[in-house]
């Protein structure tokens, strides 16, 4: 069941679609930060890398899932609109469920190292931990990729965007510029 919009007197303060596209970047860059850190501590072998890493990949996994709770609600919020091609959030929100499960494993794995490697300063980080924070890495951020591109060809593939001329009958602010105000 969908929530309501937040509200102030009235008016919707923020909606749903809105706080999906304001957090949704997140988890992307989170996570592509993480393999990249992941990346530069393999090749220059150094222990702040790999716990920027963990700590990155760890915070990507926290704030994945309201990531794709927002997205839940801001497709039930917008009720498949005319202007939005067929089945394009449907691929969004199916490839964004394994972006979920992805991050939240990846993401566990690498608190747990990072409290470990923090617990234990003076041990190697084991290599079965820097391996799986590396292979997690790399596949979150290619999954996440994917459904970051499902959810931008949401709107740049709409068929709204390939008329000529805009429909008729458009509330003005949305396919002309609103009527400025009467002196």
């Amino acid at each position: 069941m969908p929530l309501p919009p937040l509200t102030f007197r009235n008016q919707p303060m923020l909606t749903w679609p809105n706080i999906h596209l304001y957090i949704n970047h997140f988890p992307v860059i989170l996570s592509v930060l993480g393999l990249g850190a992941a990346i530069g501590a393999l090749i220059f072998r150094r222990r702040g890398l790999w716990l920027y890493a963990m700590g990155t990949l760890a915070l990507a996994g926290a704030v994945v899932f309201p990531v794709r709770f927002s997205g839940d609600q801001a497709d039930h919020a917008l009720r498949d609109p005319w202007y939005i091609k067929q089945d394009a959030i449907q691929a969004h929100d199916d490839a964004s469920l394994y972006a979920l499960i992805c991050l939240l494993l990846v993401g566990a794995v690498s608190a747990y190292g990072l409290w470990r490697a923090l617990k234990r300063p003076q041990e190697e980080i084991p290599a079965w931990m820097r391996a799986a924070v590396l292979i997690g890495g790399i596949f979150c951020a290619s999954i996440v990729g994917r459904v970051a591109y499902l959810g931008g060809k949401i709107i740049h593939e709409a068929p709204v965007l390939g008329l000529p001329n805009p429909p008729a009958n458009l509330p003005p602010g949305i396919a002309a510029p609103p009527a400025p105000p009467e002196p």
